[in-house]
């Protein structure tokens, strides 16, 4: 009984390890190579019913080891339990087609690198799983790799937090939500927490100041009562801590002074996820797809992971098909219209490109993002294109490019969690790929 209990509790570290990782963490350990680590190499979960030394669990955390978790982003809803985010009834919307077969061959320098890349050889060093490119609403560039095929849905990790701060966005711009009002005049349970001298704005941009740790090195820090707190499946019986990620919330004490510096923490997009939910009257999911996934033709219908109590996950528990994605970016480039009906304000998406501060961000630990910013839950890249993205652990990026008129979603299944693994061979490739369809 006792080493089910640890089982359990590996299991969510490992999970809130994985999605909320900061982005300069290193891991300089040998891996196979995206082809060597495919799923169809390992014939994981097949058969009827499976060899016993082909089985993936949940409650040992094996199904999210390197490389099972090549397969298990693309099966998540086996492992864990989940929310539906409906697309509705409504057909498809139609995706044009103008592919570019120049792609593959651009090169670019990746960052501290004398030799040059093609676009094709980043996708297989950075374990791409697939990959859409839109460039004026025309989709010019489609792959998939490994599992992933069109009709499945993908892990998206901490991506999942910018559609939090899209809807907050959303709500503010349309006078739903105040940005100066304290986080607690919206959640009261909030009030003798760190979030109760906090304001809306300061959540959405992750400035707030808490007494909250995620050193994965210290068996104390608080990341571990917060993945105890969420985790779905029954609590050991001498459990007496939180009930679920809201009741940790209120938990959460303040250390420091609010506003004056970035500071990258997960349990920041679920107190956002609970603002959301009490400012509008409806769960992350429902709002989700009553403003945005059922009303532009998805394809498929998207998830949320949840906790004992039902709440979503909205740090990094979504999971959605590629095409889907690409869509959701395609809205935002549009500036929240979609073919030729405005869905939410314009101001909504204008607040996300104007990026926040500068200064707060560079408080922060990521050297290699020098300049940037974050806005909404939003990485804004503060480049001479305005490019800004979503970004989530193991190599997940919706990316958004204005100038360029582009959007590339990328899902991936890399074996380190930090997206600094993946940065020097991604972002300069991006840019390269705009430059290029900027000059067509």
């Amino acid at each position: 009984m006792l080493l089910v209990k640890h089982m359990k509790r590996y299991l969510f570290i490992l999970l809130i390890i994985m999605l909320s990782m900061p982005v300069n963490a290193q891991n300089k350990k040998e891996f196979l190579s995206a082809k060597e680590s495919e799923p169809s190499n390992f014939n994981w979960m097949q058969e009827f019913p499976p060899a016993s030394d082909k089985v993936l669990h949940a409650w040992d955390g094996s199904f999210f080891e390197f490389p099972a978790i090549r397969y298990s982003v693309l099966h998540m809803r086996e492992f864990l339990p989940t929310r539906r985010v409906s697309k509705g009834l409504k057909e498809a919307s139609k995706l044009d087609y103008q592919l570019d077969g120049k792609i593959d061959g651009l090169t670019f320098s990746p960052w501290k690198s004398k030799e040059k890349m093609t676009w094709e050889q980043s996708l297989q060093e950075n374990y791409t799983d697939g990959m859409i490119i839109l460039h004026q609403g025309k989709v010019v560039y489609e792959r998939y790799f490994g599992e992933l095929t069109a009709s499945d849905v993908h892990a998206v990790m901490s991506l999942t937090k910018s559609f939090n701060g899209t809807l907050a966005s959303i709500l503010v711009a349309e006078g739903t939500l105040n940005p100066s009002e304290l986080a607690s005049y919206y959640v009261p349970e909030l009030k003798n927490s760190a979030y109760g001298d906090a304001t809306v704005r300061e959540v959405m941009d992750m400035t707030t100041a808490l007494k909250y740790s995620e050193n994965y090195a210290d068996p104390n820090a608080d990341v571990w009562q917060f993945s105890n707190a969420g985790n779905p499946f029954p609590k050991p019986e001498n459990y007496k801590g939180p009930e679920g990620y809201y009741e940790y919330l209120e938990t959460v004490e303040k250390e420091g002074n609010h506003g004056e510096a970035f500071g990258y923490k997960t349990v920041n997009a679920d107190a956002l996820g609970w603002i959301i939910a009490r400012a509008s009257g409806k769960s992350v999911d429902q709002l989700l797809s009553e403003r945005i996934w059922s009303k532009i033709g998805m394809e498929q219908d998207a998830y949320y992971q949840v906790d004992s109590k039902g709440i979503a996950f909205t740090g990094g528990g979504f999971n959605a098909g590629l095409r889907d994605l690409a869509r959701f970016g395609e809205l935002l480039r549009n500036q929240g219209n979609w073919q030729g009906e405005q869905l939410f304000p314009a101001q909504a998406v204008q607040d996300i490109e104007r990026g926040g501060s500068v200064s707060a961000f560079a408080k922060s630990d990521h050297p290699d993002l020098k300049g940037w910013s974050y806005r909404n839950m939003w990485w804004i890249t503060e480049n001479q294109n305005g490019a800004y993205a979503a970004r989530g652990v193991h190599g997940q990026t919706i990316y958004i490019d204005p100038t360029a008129e582009m959007v590339i979603v990328r899902l991936a299944s890399h074996p380190v969690a930090a997206n600094a693994a993946n940065d020097p061979t991604s972002l300069p490739a991006y840019q390269a790929v705009a430059d290029y369809l900027m000059n067509k």
